[in-house]
């Protein structure tokens, strides 16, 4: 568990003003880029999950209430939220898309 953190966290800049994008997380199959937003001195969950499909690169953004004090809480909630999705809807989540 501990070299799964140091690999999503390696990279990233430490509490950004922007809540700047963590690295990606690849889960099967779909790429979880996580996107905490800065609120105040807070950083809530969002982010965006991909895939290529039929050589077309689809997204799906999501968004929610939850808040953090620090930026790599968030990071880790965004990367269990958007697993929770993949899990329940899988390429569904996509269907919207043209």
């Amino acid at each position: 568990m501990v070299s799964f953190l140091k690999k999503l966290f390696g990279g990233a800049p430490a509490g950004g003003d922007k809540g700047a994008d963590a690295e990606a997380v690849e889960y099967k199959g779909h790429l979880i880029r996580p996107t905490p937003m800065k609120q105040g001195a807070q950083f809530q969950t969002a982010g965006t999950i991909e895939k290529e499909i039929g050589g077309v690169v689809k997204s799906y953004r999501f968004v929610r209430v939850d808040k953090h004090s620090s930026r790599e809480d968030a990071v880790s909630l965004i990367v269990i939220k958007g697993q929770q999705i993949i899990d329940e809807q899988g390429d569904r989540i996509y269907a919207d898309q043209a």
